[in-house]
């Protein structure tokens, strides 16, 4: 694969990534669930085509339906944190990334944290990089599979 092929795919995901925090984040704020109707409709007020956030698609499910085993890891780790003190956004990047770290082995460990850390620059306060990264890590020491190469 070229270099501009891999870059143009790695911005890709990170595109479906930012939709991701933008859902998750809705779905919190309003507490709903997301469905294929909402995805769509959010697909299409942001103008991106659903065959190429299918990635979003897939993760957004998958927090879903592990959304309780997620929450116990962040709970538990975020030491000396109250649950329900935590930045929305926040919250919704590090189960963003909880989930790919858990359910998505194709992803290297390090590869989602550095990501997670880039969304919390983009979306957060000056703090939560350091926060994110400091959770993520914990979570990331839980796994038995190689950090730096996907599975």
């Amino acid at each position: 694969m070229e270099t501009n092929e891999k870059s143009e795919k790695m911005s890709l995901r990170r595109e479906n990534r930012i939709l991701l925090v933008q859902l998750a984040y809705m779905c919190e704020a309003t507490r709903t669930k997301a469905d294929t109707e909402t995805f769509l409709s959010l697909c299409n007020i942001f103008e991106k085509d659903p065959i190429s956030f299918k990635f979003a698609q897939e993760i957004i499910f998958l927090l879903q339906k592990n959304l309780a085993e997620i929450d116990t890891l962040i709970d538990r780790f975020a030491t000396n944190w109250n649950f329900s003190r935590l930045s929305l956004v926040d919250l919704c990047i590090l189960r963003l990334a909880i989930c790919e770290l858990l359910y998505r082995n194709d992803i290297p460990p390090i590869v989602t944290i550095n990501e997670a850390i880039e969304l919390g620059k983009m979306f957060s306060g000056e703090n939560s990089k350091a926060f994110i990264n400091g959770i993520l890590d914990r979570v990331k020491c839980t796994l038995s599979r190689s950090l730096r190469t996907a599975s």
